[in-house]
């Protein structure tokens, strides 16, 4: 008699095991394509006044330009200040490539001031945009695919709502960053800290919880 029982419980264990296991096995990488998905935005590409392009690697710029010769803005716009990693002024590097790539000089405007973050470079635009004679009312944003939510959420907190935001991510296959995040380390590290830098974003500036400006960074 216990042997019966043992054995049903032994048959239904191994039922729920394959069940469960099936189970991951058919959601588990829709979920993670998910999570991925859910930091990207992306715009239908329309002419802008300007493009700004949020300081980073290369790909960015070479993307902006690329977008700027298609016609889609007026001006590109450079911030970033002084890289430790990549040993130049980021502004200037941006002027340098686009020069070369034949971008007309009054076209180009850039802001080498020192920066924390997407929002302290976002804050460069802002001022830049209040300043300049030139009527700018809307705006193109350059950056890697899963910084574009908090890139946007940026963008609107600062600009408000009279700007116009076309949010253009650098496609993937420029980047070295991989759709299919969680087969990537790299990939695994930046969507991580994307979410750690959304929630950090919501407490240190619709919250404002002022204390935590210590910890600003990209």
């Amino acid at each position: 008699m216990k042997t019966s029982i043992y054995k049903k419980i032994l048959i239904v264990s191994i039922l729920v095991f394959f069940g469960i296991a099936t189970f991951s096995l058919m959601f588990y990488e829709p979920v993670l394509q998910e999570i991925g998905d859910y930091l990207i935005v992306e715009d239908h590409l329309e002419k802008v006044d300007v493009i700004h392009v949020i300081a980073g690697d290369d790909y960015r710029t070479e993307y902006a330009i690329h977008l700027f010769k298609q016609g889609y803005a007026k001006y590109i716009y450079f911030t970033g200040g002084w890289c430790k990693i990549h040993g130049w002024y980021h502004g200037v590097h941006g002027q340098q490539l686009a020069l070369a790539q034949g971008i007309p000089p009054d076209a180009i405007i850039f802001d080498d001031s020192p920066v924390t973050s997407t929002y302290s470079e976002t804050l460069s635009l802002k001022a830049w945009i209040d300043n300049t004679h030139l009527p700018i009312r809307s705006v193109m944003v350059i950056s890697d695919p899963f910084h574009m939510r908090r890139a946007r959420w940026t963008n609107q907190f600062i600009l408000g709502k009279k700007t116009r935001l076309i949010m253009a991510p650098v496609p993937f296959e420029k980047t070295p960053l991989k759709s299919q995040w969680w087969h990537d380390k790299a990939s695994i590290t930046y969507v991580k800290e994307e979410y750690i830098k959304l929630i950090y974003y919501l407490l240190r500036y619709r919250l404002k919880i002022t204390w935590l400006a210590s910890f600003d960074t990209e």
